[in-house]
């Protein structure tokens, strides 16, 4: 086992008097190609060129002798020192810090980066990686081969955002480039550190008596969605058929909309649902046939400062275009909707009825769409408590389907 590994970040910054002591001693250094070429690296040192980091933990751990890994950036922020202090390598790791990758790209854009949500992109994570890039109005995506700014570019779709690229970001190669995410897909690009994603900031909500002005930010990656009144599935005015809160509440529950999400809310009505889905920080499409019901979305996500992607257009045919979903509520179309969607094999799906006949028929599709279903009767009643006599009855049928393991 090496007898002492110590991680030294690596910003392009001249190396720190407790970096220079490390590698003098060093007799393995492990690192990317311009790590190892840096003068200060012992010519006698055994290098190793990071390819696969779990590879060069293994190596390392059955060293004889004092290590040294560079990671560019700050190595324990999302960096190296997860890895090397893995329990089945059994290092001891020093760390050096450096500034992180994504604390000089803001820097370069002159951007301030206490409000911003900070993702990993591997081919495996890309899909949830665009979601919260789709979901959230200032983004930094750490990347990697095949999970790079034109990956990204290319799975937004019709959703614009702006893209600052800084490639080898403390090189003497570094550049920063900012683009449309429509043109980004057409350029080839070095691996970059970070991407930072922006745009698309709906408006945050006006201050009201039980909502007041948002404070300062202060707690790291929260913005406009996290302000506002508590709770959540509060009754609205403008609530349709099938939207009251109490309903809502049950199709959020079963739901669990998250970060890193794609929700599909079809028939969206006031757009109440796919707002409360969207401040649980999913990515959320809002689809509806009426255009005054996708109208009342779009301003429904304003108010609330959330990002909504809002569709016009009658499913199930529109639904053949959108990228795929996490989890959808099927909140109008009936049957022949379940139907399609459950041929997207989300893990998810919610819907109601009004009646057990159609209730019979939905949970039937999506049973033969190879879910598990569950149906409940769900019924309220609002009193008036001032005189508690009833105000208003809701009976609805719930459905939940959840998709098998492994299909």
């Amino acid at each position: 086992m090496a007898d002492r590994v110590t991680v030294i970040g690596w910003d392009g910054s001249p190396l720190t008097a407790a970096a220079r002591s490390a590698l003098s001693a060093a007799t393995l250094v492990a690192g990317a190609a311009h790590h190892l070429a840096l003068p200060e690296v012992p010519p006698t040192a055994e290098r190793i060129r990071l390819g696969s980091l779990g590879l060069a933990a293994r190596r390392i751990a059955g060293h004889r002798g004092t290590a040294v890994v560079f990671a560019d950036g700050d190595p324990g922020f999302f960096g190296a020192v997860r890895t090397l202090r893995a329990p089945e390598h059994g290092l001891e790791v020093e760390v050096v810090p450096a500034v992180s990758a994504v604390a000089a790209a803001f820097a370069r854009a002159g951007m301030p980066w206490d409000d911003a949500q900070v993702v990993v992109a591997h081919p495996r994570t890309l899909r949830r990686a665009v979601n919260v890039c789709r979901a959230h109005g200032k983004v930094a995506v750490l990347t990697s081969p095949g999970a790079g700014p034109a990956e990204l570019a290319l799975l937004l779709g019709g959703v614009h955002r702006t893209f600052v690229i800084c490639e080898e970001l403390g090189t003497a190669k570094e550049q920063v480039t900012v683009l449309t995410s429509d043109r980004v897909a057409d350029h080839s690009w070095r691996d970059p550190n970070v991407v930072i994603v922006i745009g698309g900031q709906a408006a945050a909500p006006a201050a009201t008596p039980s909502a007041p002005a948002a404070d300062p930010a202060w707690l790291l990656g929260q913005g406009a969605a996290h302000t506002g009144g508590r709770g959540w599935a509060r009754p609205r005015a403008d609530e349709g058929e099938g939207e009251s809160a109490l309903l809502r509440a049950a199709q959020l529950a079963r739901l669990g909309p998250r970060t890193g999400d794609l929700v599909w809310d079809i028939g969206t009505g006031s757009g109440a649902l796919a707002v409360e889905a969207a401040a649980f920080g999913a990515a959320v499409i809002a689809v509806d046939a009426d255009p005054r019901a996708c109208e009342r979305a779009t301003a429904a996500a304003r108010n609330r400062g959330v990002q909504v992607q809002v569709v016009a257009g009658r499913a199930p045919h529109v639904l053949e275009d959108l990228p795929e979903p996490d989890v959808v509520r099927v909140g109008g179309g009936g049957a022949a909707v379940a139907r399609a969607v459950a041929d997207r094999r989300p893990e998810r799906i919610v819907s109601h009825a009004s009646t057990r006949d159609e209730a019979e028929e939905i949970g039937r599709a999506l049973a033969e769409g190879g879910y598990t279903v569950e149906c409940a009767l769900l019924q309220s009643v609002g009193l008036d408590t001032r005189t508690w006599g009833e105000q208003d009855r809701s009976v609805v049928f719930l459905l939940a389907a959840e998709r098998p393991v492994n299909r």
